[in-house]
């Protein structure tokens, strides 16, 4: 029997709409709309849609938009300041600096320059640390969205065995992380990983986020396992994610589909965030 599909587009829904209801409970509660505030620089074409689609679904929520955009040449001192104008604004609750930036600006060294408490993405050092020592904070989205879609599904984590493949900062070690603050026996995968089939084989939980297209096979797959595709890859025949999807769908149990598994999440738990980062600045 094919595994079941979890379909990240649904459960993003409803995340939307549990956190517009938030933030109408909020503003209710007399306190002013949440604020996001995104920066870019340059006139990068995807990240320009991405931008444009985290206000507009902040705006669909009621969370108040701050949509900085800056010329491709601008001095890095200049977008420092900004960042700096951004963590000191009371109506800001929430900021995120696209990446990827030019070449003549740090973007990672500018994004640990962003509050913790304001840290929506999760990314900074501070937010790194909270994260591994389990302490509150804010958490990477789409590490967070992946998580959610396995709570929703009321997948078992505790004592289970579960197999990251990828050591990113932006997924791979946090989503790690997050399992195992779930009591999974968590076993991260690389480049150095020796018989990476068989130790993926071990996994009632994978997480595949390598960014190579169809990379994970179904001899790969625990009969039953639940598989996360996190990739995102482009090529000739359109998107793919890091697991050959129609051959794992036989043997799986429960499967993201990409597009429309993780993707969607990445944004509903950034709005989450940043209503959570307005409820810890009141507090």
């Amino acid at each position: 029997m094919a595994a079941a599909l979890i379909d990240g587009k649904a459960i993003a829904a409803q995340v939307r709409a549990e956190v517009a209801a938030g933030v109408a409970e909020w503003v209710a509660a007399g306190h002013r709309p949440p604020g996001l505030a995104t920066v870019l620089v340059g006139e990068d074409a995807a990240s320009a849609v991405y931008v444009g689609t985290k206000q507009r679904t902040s705006a669909e929520v009621g969370i108040r938009g701050f949509d900085h955009r800056l010329a491709a040449d601008t001095p890095e001192a200049e977008v420092r300041a900004l960042i700096e104008r951004l963590n000191a604004d009371p109506e800001v609750a929430g900021i995120l600096l696209q990446l990827p930036t030019p070449p003549h600006i740090d973007g990672s060294a500018l994004s640990g320059e962003i509050s913790p408490e304001k840290d929506v993405d999760g990314l900074t050092a501070v937010s790194a640390g909270r994260l591994v020592k389990g302490a509150p904070g804010l958490r990477p989205c789409t590490p967070a969205g992946v998580m959610e879609l396995l709570r929703r599904h009321d997948v078992v984590l505790e004592g289970a065995e579960a197999v990251v493949l990828g050591r990113s900062e932006l997924v791979g070690k946090p989503v790690a992380s997050l399992l195992l603050a779930a009591n999974a026996t968590v076993t991260t995968c690389h480049s150095r990983t020796r018989d990476l089939p068989e130790v993926c084989r071990r996994a009632d939980v994978l997480v595949a986020a390598v960014g190579r297209a169809r990379m994970v096979r179904a001899d790969w797959v625990k009969p039953g396992a639940t598989v996360i595709d996190v990739g995102t890859n482009r090529t000739e025949a359109g998107l793919a994610g890091d697991v050959d999807f129609d051959a794992v769908r036989e043997v799986a149990g429960l499967i993201t589909p990409v597009p429309g598994g993780v993707g969607p999440m990445t944004v509903a738990m950034l709005l989450r965030n940043t209503l959570t980062a307005a409820s810890l600045a009141a507090s």
